[in-house]
């Protein structure tokens, strides 16, 4: 059982009022206790100074069974009422504790939507008296909407760098791509130029991944209900020429796996896992994509053949610029992003990813998110 704050109050509540109950009665018990015995051993020299017979008749025995009897009936009686009203301050604690933490539930409610949904315009606007309660939401509010700019300043920053930095790349390759196809251009500057435009391309995609890696990790997400089997089916379909390229073949084992999320990022995820799976394999090899729905999950299974992979670089492949094999020359096999992109954005969607080296070769990645 949890021992909630408000339950805590209310033991607390009871438990006091057992313990000085107890006290009280214990007391109360040897105070009468003393004073019944006294009293009654008056009234029997009396009756002995008087008749002879008080301590051996019946006055002296009656005298003594009423002061037992009285004893026990306040032994029982008291611990019948210590009981109740130890049970009744116990309820009553649990009835003031709601009602002091009422508000602060308010505020836990608040803050607990607003990291499972994102949605970083949501406020408590809490309007109770100047207490500890109303201090907590006003810094709770004034710390939600420092996030909010912060987050608006991110997705401004990534739009401007985006266009700032693609500009530049794009005029080169254009004016390399014009000096190469002069009709005077020698076959050196021919050779030059291709190299260059390789070397463009590479810092193109270099700079999209960076981009994204730092969208997926800043991005507040806009939720919508969508089937993943549609979004991957998508990308399969993109990427079946590159596969056709690399006599590599696609396998769908495509199942509805409805879920929410920002469609555009969970394409992301699939088109990043679907080439790395294409890239990273040899001629003739395969690829196994399969979606589907398990409990309360929507999982994208991406299984490919190629080189061992060591169960002890599982976890570096998803950091920023590492490469399996030490395979660091090689653009056309992307810029080492992809999956740190993929686990950014599976962590703004509140899902796992999990690798697993295959035993022969390559590797099963499962993204699981939570079904819609």
């Amino acid at each position: 059982m949890k021992l909630t704050i408000r339950l805590r109050v209310a033991l607390l509540c009871g438990g006091l009022s057992l313990l000085w109950g107890a006290v009280l009665l214990l007391v109360v018990y040897l105070l009468l206790r003393s004073h019944l015995r006294s009293e009654t051993e008056a009234l029997i020299r009396a009756a002995d100074e008087n008749t002879g017979l008080g301590s051996q008749g019946w006055l002296g025995s009656t005298a003594h069974h009423a002061a037992d009897t009285t004893m026990d009936s306040l032994l029982f009686w008291g611990v019948i009422t210590i009981v109740l009203v130890s049970a009744a301050a116990g309820w009553f604690g649990w009835l003031a504790a709601g009602w002091v933490l009422r508000s602060l539930n308010r505020v836990t409610e608040t803050a607990r939507r607003v990291a499972q949904s994102h949605d970083l315009t949501e406020r408590i606007d809490y309007t109770g008296p100047p207490d500890t309660v109303r201090e907590l939401a006003d810094i709770f509010d004034t710390m939600v909407g420092r996030l909010a700019r912060a987050f608006d300043g991110q997705r401004r920053f990534v739009a401007n760098a985006s266009h700032e930095l693609r500009t530049p790349l794009a005029i080169n390759r254009t004016l390399v791509d014009v000096a190469v196809r002069r009709a005077d251009a020698t076959e050196e500057m021919k050779r030059l130029g291709e190299s260059l435009l390789v070397v463009n391309t590479r810092h193109e995609r270099l700079i999209d991944g960076l981009l994204a890696l730092a969208e997926g990790e800043q991005t507040v997400l806009d939720r919508r209900p969508l089937d993943l089997t549609d979004v991957v089916e998508h990308v399969l379909d993109q990427v079946a020429d590159e596969a056709e390229e690399q006599t590599v073949t696609l396998h769908r084992l495509m199942d509805t796996a409805p879920t929410a999320g920002d469609a555009i990022l969970l394409e992301r995820i699939a088109q990043n896992l679907v080439e790395n799976a294409i890239r990273h394999n040899h001629s003739g090899g395969e690829v196994w994509v399969t979606t589907r729905q398990r409990g309360d999950l929507a999982e994208l299974v991406v299984a490919n053949t190629g080189l061992a992979v060591p169960p002890y670089e599982i976890e570096t492949i998803f950091e920023p610029f590492r490469r399996l094999h030490a395979d660091r020359l090689r653009s056309d096999r992307g810029s080492g992003l992809g999956l740190s992109i993929v686990r950014a954005i599976v962590d703004a969607h509140s899902g796992t990813i999990i690798a697993r080296p295959r035993e022969e070769g390559g590797l099963t990645i499962t993204v699981e998110l939570p079904a819609a």
